[in-house]
């Protein structure tokens, strides 16, 4: 663990260092002898505040003091009631600990103040303390502001050591993350395509089946992406607590934009999951009609994973796009290319033999105005190449053997071949299933489609994380590298005008 993340082990080591150093007032001696009683408040306040990353740190730190500072002061007005109430002071004691827990835990259950469950409960531990510790001693004052101020020491403590040794920022695992989703997805986008292109073919058991199909680094990839969201909303409420620092020195950093732009790579991981689910699909298209638009899904493919990783790319180096060429460009071209391919080769994804020819349909010669033109007349030139003809003898190898029938074929339960006079004759359950096989192919390559379309949302939303936290324009930067001191500094200055 130590060696995949160092940090960890940096995080462990101050800690141990903020614990040894607070623990020095337990021999406190002289001139409030009192401290080295109360002690142990500020060592719980490290145990309790000292968190991995600096803003969650400062949202304990902010939820401990909140509850501390609330709970002294409510303690402080009882504590005068109940010294005004003379003998009935034990029954204003007991009024005082409902109230307090009966209001603290009423508030807590509202979904705003969720971010603060931990502050409730500071709250009502301390308040319950004082009150006890000031009933015990005689005195409510000397505990209470002893308390208060030794709390306050371990928070300063927190801080101080969180931020001044080795600080890790969440601002900077948020950042790595969305960066990581981008090149995650692309990376299970290119192996969903190759895999489907190879005709990737899984053990079809109850066990293999699921264990080889999660073990895939396609699966492994949009599987990161969509269970990053919970993790992104856990970073971005630490992050909005962090001060500006590193790379992020804008005040009021756009960290919300972030995960925005994270959810539209998301949306796109959806679509790259049906991709995977079509080629774990019981109903499979024959390899030979992927050949046929093999060069256009692989083009998009390509295409598709470039636009996903130049973006993460640009957000790590926190640049623009820069240039007048648009990025998705190419994508959108390769995209005309398979769905001008589908359009022309839609005889191979549908059972070209039920085209109707020459005629309006049925239905359309039952309205009163039927429209003019006729439907899709079959072309003869390609129907003569590629329309399969109605196979009613076949010989006995071009077929499994009749026991492995049902466990090759699943669907239709009723697809069978019969015998006659020697002969095996395919049914009509079988065209429905070539129809159905070859309707997933279509379905593989809209999906695809789908995805590039998905991308313009992707690139709208990098813009506008790219205009808000003030990523550099590469374009300028190359400029105003070029060229001796004196250049440099003249043509800074003309930017800047």
């Amino acid at each position: 663990m130590g060696r995949k993340d160092p940090r960890k082990a940096v995080y462990a080591l101050k800690m141990g260092f903020a614990l040894a150093l607070v623990s020095l007032l337990i021999f406190w001696d002289m001139p409030i002898e009192d401290v080295s009683q109360y002690s142990i408040w500020a060592i719980l306040t490290v145990i309790v505040m000292f968190e991995f990353s600096i803003g969650a740190t400062f949202i304990k730190g902010f939820n401990r003091g909140l509850g501390t500072f609330s709970a002294g002061i409510l303690a402080f007005l009882f504590a005068g009631l109940s010294i005004l109430a003379g003998p009935w002071d034990k029954i204003v004691i007991v009024i005082s600990f409902f109230i307090t827990g009966c209001c603290a835990s009423y508030l807590r259950l509202y979904p705003t103040m969720a971010p603060y469950d931990y502050g409730f409960r500071v709250f009502v531990l301390t308040f319950c303390i004082l009150m006890v510790a000031g009933n015990r001693n005689g005195g409510y004052v000397l505990p209470i502001l002893t308390r208060l101020v030794l709390i306050a020491l371990g928070a300063c403590m927190c801080f101080v050591i969180n931020i001044c040794v080795y600080p890790i920022w969440s601002g900077d695992d948020l950042h790595r993350l969305v960066v990581n989703n981008f090149k995650e997805l692309a990376t299970s986008l290119e192996g969903c395509v190759k895999g489907y292109l190879e005709s990737v073919n899984y053990e079809r058991t109850s066990s293999r089946f699921m264990t080889q199909a999660s073990s895939d680094q396609m699966y492994l990839g949009y599987k990161s992406v969509i269970e990053s969201a919970s993790k992104e909303q856990t970073l971005l409420g630490f992050a909005l607590w962090e001060p500006p620092h590193g790379r992020y020195r804008k005040l009021h950093y756009p960290w919300r934009t972030y995960v925005k732009a994270s959810n539209a790579v998301r949306h796109c991981a959806y679509t790259v999951m049906a991709l995977h689910g079509c080629i774990m699909s019981e109903i499979q298209a024959p390899p030979e009609k992927r050949k046929v638009f093999c060069e256009e899904l692989q083009e998009v493919n390509t295409e598709g994973a470039r636009v996903l990783r130049e973006l993460g790319s640009k957000i790590d180096k926190m640049e623009k796009l820069g240039g007048f060429k648009n990025i998705l460009d190419q994508v959108h071209v390769a995209a005309e290319h398979l769905q001008k391919k589908i359009d022309h080769k839609s005889f191979l994804l549908v059972n070209s033999e039920s085209w109707e020819v020459g005629s309006p349909r049925k239905d359309l010669e039952e309205l009163d105005d039927p429209p003019q033109q006729h439907l899709g007349l079959k072309c003869l030139s390609e129907t003569s190449i590629y329309a399969q003809k109605a196979l009613t003898q076949l010989p006995d190898e071009d077929f499994p053997p009749m026991q492995n029938l049902r466990r090759l074929v699943p669907w239709p339960s009723s697809f069978c071949l019969v015998e006659s006079d020697g002969v095996l004759v395919r049914e009509d359950e079988a065209k429905t299933y070539e129809s159905a096989s070859s309707l997933s192919l279509a379905t593989f390559a809209s999906l695809l489609i789908e995805f590039v379309a998905r991308l313009q949302i992707v690139v709208d939303c990098f813009e506008e994380l790219s205009e808000e936290a003030g990523f550099i324009d590469p374009d300028v930067v190359v400029l105003t590298e070029c060229g001796g001191l004196w250049t440099r500094l003249v043509r800074s200055l003309r930017f800047k005008k």
